[in-house]
């Protein structure tokens, strides 16, 4: 028997009464531009953040899938949009999860950075299909100036987000809580229809919850 925190994660990466099943998104495909997206019909939920912040376990975690955002101390692998379709579920089809490129990673070439600083509001403002934002911020480094720029355009295109505090499991429980305190009014004031949540890949603190979100944007 593992750890108690790997045994409960364990449990709800297992968990089959979930009302979308996650553990089923399969890669589809890596889009440079808007215009190689699948046809913007059905629903999708995007998925942001630094490109240290966690981004990719925090879907991976979601999505029972220890591998299907790639995982990497090298950050910012992730340098275009991933898609990953779901199921259909209940008669719901054409739905997907889709996977930003990591932002702030410095040793990215200027012109990279320049392209999606042109692209990634475009697509926040302009894809029907996108119903919410899921905005991952590492919860010892939040809000930073990158950060409170996406949440600005997601204000913009009248978007919802859920911020997910990702690695929790870094600071005690007390100290956790008093960043998600501090952090939830700086995010309420940028972009109104922002929620947000402590959140561990590690141990699975917060799935429920970050489930939850996208089922309300996904159902």
């Amino acid at each position: 028997m593992g750890p108690p925190g790997v045994n409960r994660l364990n449990e709800l990466l297992e968990d089959n009464t979930l009302s979308i099943d996650y553990r089923q998104a399969q890669f589809l495909l890596s889009a440079a531009e808007i215009e190689q997206l699948p046809p913007d019909t059905g629903r999708e939920v995007a998925f942001a953040g630094r490109s240290n912040a966690g981004k990719s376990s925090a879907l991976n975690c979601i999505t029972g899938q220890r591998q299907l955002a790639r995982v990497s101390k090298t950050p910012g692998r992730t340098q275009q949009i991933n898609v990953f379709p779901l199921p259909e579920n209940v008669g719901v089809s054409d739905r997907r999860l889709i996977d930003l490129p990591g932002y702030g990673y410095a040793k990215a070439p200027a012109s990279l950075r320049a392209h999606w600083q042109k692209v990634l509001p475009q697509y926040l403002e302009s894809r029907q299909s996108l119903q919410g934002l899921v905005l991952i911020m590492d919860v010892r480094h939040p809000l930073g100036p990158l950060d409170q720029q996406m949440l600005e355009w997601c204000a913009a295109a009248d978007l919802g987000v859920h911020v997910l505090l990702s690695k929790a499991d870094k600071l005690r429980r007390g100290p956790a809580g008093n960043v998600l305190q501090h952090v939830r009014p700086a995010v309420s004031k940028i972009c109104n229809k922002a929620s947000i949540q402590l959140f561990s890949a590690a141990n699975g603190d917060g799935i429920d919850a970050a489930r939850q979100q996208l089922d309300v944007w996904l159902e």
